[in-house]
């Protein structure tokens, strides 16, 4: 998915879903920690999707308040 929509996507959803997609984030992130310290190394670009998704989410909830 492009940047754009991303973003895009994310602004039409409501706070409550935003939070449900954070906590969603947030709980991958942990299990692919948790895979890369098993030194499974395809999970780095996903991390760095992810924390970027999450980061993206968490300042549209920021811009709102």
């Amino acid at each position: 998915m492009k940047r754009r929509e991303e973003i895009d996507k994310y602004r039409e959803m409501a706070a409550d879903e935003l939070r449900a997609e954070a906590a969603r984030l947030r709980e991958s992130l942990f299990r692919l920690n948790f895979k890369l310290a098993l030194g499974e190394v395809d999970a780095i670009k996903r991390i760095r999707q992810e924390k970027k998704a999450l980061a993206r989410i968490e300042t549209i909830s920021g811009q709102r308040s």
